[in-house]
C-alpha cells in the first residue's frame, strides 16, 4: 500500500509509516472518569511505546432513541476535556455535529471529528476546516471508499491540510456492518492517512431496539487485521467497565485488554514495515 502523507498533531504523527492511536471512552461521563481513563491509557501507551490522541465526545447526537444518554452537553464536556488536556498534557479529539460547534470545540480540541452520518455535510466540513485544526472524517456507512475523495477535496478547498479518513464499516443489510479492507488502500490514494475505527465497525446498529448492540469479542481480531493491512492509525473506544457504559458499551474495549492488544499491534506493524 502506498505511503500516505504525514502530519503532526502535537506529539503524535499520523502517516509516513507510523502507527498511531485514537483512544478513549465514547462519551464524557464525569471529570473523575475522564481523568481515570486518560491517565490509565497514557500510562499503558507509555509502557508499550506508542502515541495516541485522547478521544471522548461531549455529545452523542445520533443515538438510537430519544431516551438514550447523550452526554452532559457542550460546555460540560469541553470543560472536562480542557482539564484533561492541561493536567495530562494530551492531545484531544472530539466530535462536532453542527457548524456552530466547530469554533468553540477547536478552542480545546487539537483535532475535530466528523461523525459518519454527517460526512457529506458541506457546511460542517467547511466550518471545521476553517478552525485550522486537523480534521478526522468517518466515512459514512452508506458511502463507497472512492466517493470519500470528495470529502478530502471539500476540506482542502476550505483550507484544511491535515485530513484523516476513517473506515468504520459499511451497512450490510439490516442491523449489521461489514468492513471491506480494500477501502484502506483506496482511500490512501487520496494522499491522506487512513484510520481504522475498530469500535464502530463492530456495531450492530439498532440491534437492541432502542440501543445499538455490538460484537466486542472480535475487537482484537479486527484490529490485528487492520494493522496488517497497513493502516496509519487505529481508533478504539476504551472503557474501564463497558457493561455499564452509557453509550456504545457492547463494542468498547475493556481497559484491562488494552495493553496486550497495543503490544501485539505494534509488533504486527513493525513486522509489516520491516
Amino acid at each position: 500500500m502506498a505511503m500516505s502523507n504525514s502530519f503532526q498533531v502535537e506529539n503524535v504523527t499520523f502517516g509516513g509509516g507510523n502507527l498511531s492511536f485514537i483512544l478513549g471512552p465514547c462519551v464524557v461521563e464525569s471529570y473523575e472518569h475522564a481523568y481515570k481513563m486518560a491517565s490509565s491509557i497514557k500510562e499503558i501507551c507509555g509502557r508499550v511505546g506508542v502515541d495516541f490522541v485522547y478521544k471522548s465526545s461531549f455529545d452523542k447526537a445520533n443515538r438510537s432513541s430519544i431516551e438514550s444518554f447523550r452526554g452532559g452537553g457542550m460546555d460540560f464536556g469541553l470543560e472536562i476535556l480542557a482539564q484533561i488536556k492541561k493536567e495530562l498534557n494530551l492531545p484531544i479529539i472530539t466530535d462536532v455535529h453542527e457548524p456552530y460547534q466547530a469554533e468553540k470545540a477547536a478552542e480545546v480540541a487539537d483535532m475535530l471529528q466528523i461523525p459518519a452520518f454527517l460526512c457529506r455535510q458541506t457546511d460542517l466540513l467547511v466550518a471545521s476546516a476553517k478552525t485550522g485544526k486537523a480534521v478526522n472524517v468517518k466515512k459514512g456507512q452508506f458511502l463507497a471508499p472512492w466517493d470519500a475523495k470528495n470529502i478530502v477535496e471539500k476540506l482542502n478547498q476550505a483550507g484544511c491540510e491535515k485530513v484523516l479518513l476513517t473506515e468504520r464499516g459499511a451497512s450490510f443489510g439490516y442491523n449489521n456492518l461489514v468492513v471491506d479492507f480494500k477501502s484502506f488502500p483506496i482511500m490512501r490514494e487520496f494522499g491522506v492517512p487512513v484510520v481504522f475505527d475498530v469500535t464502530h465497525s463492530l456495531q450492530l446498529p439498532g440491534g437492541l431496539g432502542k440501543a445499538t448492540d455490538g460484537l466486542g469479542k472480535y475487537i482484537e481480531i479486527f484490529a490485528r487485521a487492520g494493522v496488517a493491512c497497513g493502516v496509519d492509525a487505529v481508533f478504539m473506544e476504551v472503557h474501564d467497565n463497558p457493561s455499564i457504559a452509557p453509550s456504545d458499551g457492547p463494542n468498547q474495549l475493556p481497559l484491562e485488554r488494552l495493553e496486550n492488544l497495543l503490544t501485539k499491534l505494534k509488533q504486527i506493524h513493525e513486522l509489516c514495515h520491516s
